[in-house]
């Protein structure tokens, strides 16, 4: 009996050191699918900290703690007009006085303290919900804010990753549609590895009532909303936010680490950099990497993180890749990388204006102040060549080059063109509605096909050929935006032969 009792327990000793010696080879393939950081979950120490937020494209300093704080976050809601686009205004609904709002930044394992502040001077309610936060509403039934008061929530930050916050009052969606979003960055305990620089973008769909670059004050569109017909697809809520004096900066050889997001309210991001591949990009905002990628998708009310170093020089054009969001809705970002070419991996040969239109200048100053002298009626003809200039550069000078001699064989020139003199409306109707067919052109034939440029306004039209009109000895003129009005409202194709 003692036997086999003795041979029962040897079996039973036998079979827990194989069950531990599974385990223990086990446990570094346990450990390899183990998130990056488990953080440090017990009671914040230290002192309070405020947390310093920061507006686009900039991102808060790098956290250095290695324990858990009691983070206090500050963020005022600020109804604000601002320009969408150059001469058209926008009356926003922002956290923090900007659009997207502003960056926070706090670690795995704290405990945030968040005061929401409704400005006296608002005329709507408000709240937040933060996708980082593991609550009811994110925040949002704990937030409520009429105008003139403040809201206080706490909140556990348990999991790491970039996550969206946005208003979440109703009608929600026209709240996040007037630019009621942001992002919240939640660093894992270990930090983030060092970078040089690190950038916030942040896609969103706005739907106004006139039409796009429409000038003045435009309201909300509802019904374009629900639609899903967005005037505007924008980074940092403005056109050209991200351009000319206010592009992203690099050298050469330097890594970027862009946080990008995507408010919405309704348009998935196709999100892309011309020229550039991302070493890594933390997909959906979360742990995971994917490695060597060109294009990446972000859902409205998600984020991504796309790590990259910078190799060669030259203007390198983020897009939302629906590519007509990035051209003819304004989806169109520039991230301008200085330092030595390197022939080596790139030849060289740069035109910005290939793919930033009429924002690839330093500046549309010209533009500008034509469309302020347009609304004193104070425009001059001097007013006009200089802004026509400027968006000639971007528009047409690819195809009709700088100096208007065109390609030979394949499109005419506008230098010294008798096309253009000779007859003034149909002059103006060319660019409203295209041109198709044969056409003789300063006693040569050309057969090619220019299509309408529909993105521009009235007075961007007037402009661009009252400096053809008056540049590389043609006769001169001026043309008015009610002549382009007027022609707008024919509404029929021009062909060749309606031309001549």
């Amino acid at each position: 009996m003692e036997l086999q009792s003795l041979r029962g327990a040897l079996q039973r000793t036998r079979a827990f050191l194989g069950l531990a010696a599974i385990a223990f080879m086990a446990a570094p393939a346990l450990a390899a699918n183990a998130p990056a950081g488990t953080g440090d979950f017990g009671p914040p120490r230290g002192e309070p900290i405020h947390a310093v937020l920061t507006s686009p494209p900039l991102v808060p300093p790098p956290i250095h703690r290695n324990y858990p704080a009691h983070v206090i976050v500050e963020l005022e809601v600020v109804e604000k007009t601002m320009q969408i686009s150059e001469g058209v205004n926008y009356t926003f609904w922002t956290f923090g006085g900007t659009v997207p709002g502003s960056f926070i930044r706090v670690r795995q394992g704290d405990t945030v303290e968040f005061h929401l502040k409704n400005d006296p001077a608002n005329k709507m309610a408000h709240n937040i919900d933060l996708h980082g936060v593991t609550g009811p509403g994110g925040g949002a039934a704990s937030s409520f804010t009429a105008p003139g008061h403040e809201s206080k929530f706490t909140f556990k930050a348990l999991n790491e990753g970039i996550y969206v916050y946005h208003c979440a009052t109703a009608p929600v969606g026209m709240h996040i549609a007037n630019g009621m979003y942001g992002l919240i960055l939640v660093e894992p305990p270990q930090g983030m590895p060092k970078v040089d620089h690190e950038y916030y973008v942040m896609q969103g769909d706005f739907y106004t009532g006139g039409k796009y670059r429409e000038k003045g004050d435009q309201p909300f569109d509802m019904e374009k909303a629900i639609d899903e017909r967005p005037t505007y697809v924008l980074f940092n809520g403005a056109e050209g936010a991200l351009t000319g004096d206010k592009a992203l900066k690099a050298k050469v050889g330097e890594t970027v680490r862009l946080f990008v997001g995507n408010g919405g309210p309704n348009l998935v991001s196709s999100f892309h950099v011309i020229g550039a591949i991302f070493d890594e990009v933390r997909f959906e905002g979360g742990t995971n990497v994917q490695k060597n990628v060109q294009t990446t998708l972000i859902p409205a009310g998600g984020a991504a993180i796309a790590k990259f170093r910078t190799h060669v020089p030259g203007s390198y054009v983020m897009v939302d890749h629906s590519i007509f969001r990035a051209f003819n809705k304004g989806a169109l970002a520039i991230l301008k990388v200085e330092g030595q070419p390197d022939k080596s991996i790139y030849s060289g040969k740069e035109l910005d204006s290939v793919y930033l239109g009429d924002r690839s200048r330093p500046n549309l100053e010209a533009v500008t102040k034509a469309t302020e002298s347009a609304r004193q009626g104070t425009l001059t003809l001097q007013d006009q060549v200089k802004a026509g200039e400027a968006l000639f550069t971007g528009t047409c000078s690819v195809c009709h080059q700088a100096n208007g001699a065109g390609i030979p064989g394949v499109f005419p020139p506008l230098a010294k063109s008798d096309y253009l003199a000779a007859d003034l409306p149909r002059t103006i109707g060319i660019p409203l509605r295209g041109l198709t067919g044969k056409v003789t052109v300063n006693g040569t034939q050309y057969d090619s096909v220019m299509p309408p440029m529909s993105q521009l306004n009235d007075d961007e039209v007037a402009n661009i050929l009252t400096f053809v009109l008056n540049s590389w000895g043609n006769p001169g003129g001026q043309v008015a935006a009610d002549d382009v009005k007027k022609s707008r409202a024919q509404g029929t194709a021009s062909t060749a032969a309606a031309a001549h």
